[in-house]
């Protein structure tokens, strides 16, 4: 009698699953950071018709290169109260432009994911879940895609038909699904030998019923993570191109465009090189540490 109330007091005591994930997700310090950073962008970006203190596309050429606040002391005749973070070098100013940039970005990084996520993982479904020679075509249309480098192609795909943000978005989504394809073939070839699966091929369910109810729930947790890995790859791939010239063009506010416009002014004026670079690098950070920390706090336990 005393052991069956010790089990029942162990059975109350004993968190609850949402407990559990709770205490999970509040303990893991990167995925909060990632999540947050990436929860004021987005809100940065919707905001930005409200949030940004001039038009970024109005130019001044009077107020060009006006230094930001913190060199208001060091160079007081050229820094206006107006422009916090300074102009660029045709009198733009520079916060307006970064605040715009956070749509450009997010808005590529987020279309390129969902196009080459629909791609890759209908392949990489198809292939691990059928096999044989469908699994042989796909895996033959897979090396095809590798053998093709990304950035040569977003480049020669820019000269010839024209750089713009439509053109980068098409380009990226077409190009990045291989490690979709990749995982899913994988994961889905793991979960086709399950029990659940052949229960479910043994009372008659429908080959697209198994796949969508049985094998992609098994496989969404390993999607999610792939796809935080490439909505930051096709974010620098863009900032890649449009430094370059061959990506989003003037008087776009890219990240990317951006540095590349203040290219001539690294040694005199870095900050012009910096503040935008630096929005790059917490954007690209907190997307993966995002994607790392979702795979933990969703998995059944811990990470050791």
């Amino acid at each position: 009698m005393v052991a069956i109330d010790n089990r029942s007091a162990e059975q109350i005591l004993e968190p609850s699953p949402l407990a559990k994930l709770r205490r999970r997700i509040f303990g893991h310090y990167s995925f909060l950071f990632g999540a947050g950073v990436i929860v004021l962008m987005v809100l940065v970006a919707l905001a930005a018709p409200l949030l940004a203190p001039h038009d970024p596309y109005y130019t001044d050429l009077s107020k060009r290169i006006q230094m930001p606040f913190w060199h208001a002391d060091t160079t007081p005749a050229k820094y206006n109260p107006d422009h916090l973070l300074g102009t660029d070098k045709v009198g733009r100013d520079y916060l307006s432009r970064l605040i715009y940039g956070a749509q450009v970005s997010l808005l590529i990084g987020f279309s390129a994911m969902i196009i080459s996520g629909i791609i890759g993982t209908t392949l990489g479904v198809l292939a691990g879940y059928f096999g044989g020679r469908v699994d042989l075509v796909i895996n033959f249309i897979i090396n095809v895609r590798l053998a093709l480098p990304v950035f040569l192609v977003a480049l020669s795909v820019g000269f010839v038909f024209g750089a713009s943000l439509e053109i980068v978005i098409l380009v990226l989504g077409l190009f990045l699904w291989d490690r979709f394809a990749v995982v899913m073939r994988s994961i889905t070839m793991q979960a086709r030998e399950m029990d659940y699966v052949n229960a479910a091929r043994a009372i008659g369910v429908s080959t697209p019923s198994i796949i969508v109810r049985e094998v992609f729930p098994n496989v969404l947790n390993s999607l999610t993570v792939v796809a935080t890995v490439e909505m930051a790859n096709a974010i620098l791939l863009e900032a890649a191109l449009s430094f370059l010239g061959f990506g989003v063009q003037a008087p776009e506010p890219s990240w990317g465009l951006m540095l590349n416009e203040a290219r001539e002014y690294m040694f005199f004026h870095p900050w012009l090189l910096t503040l935008p670079g630096l929005m790059l690098f917490l954007l690209v950070l907190a997307i993966n540490l995002f994607g790392d920390g979702l795979r933990d706090v969703t998995q059944a336990r811990e990470r050791a």
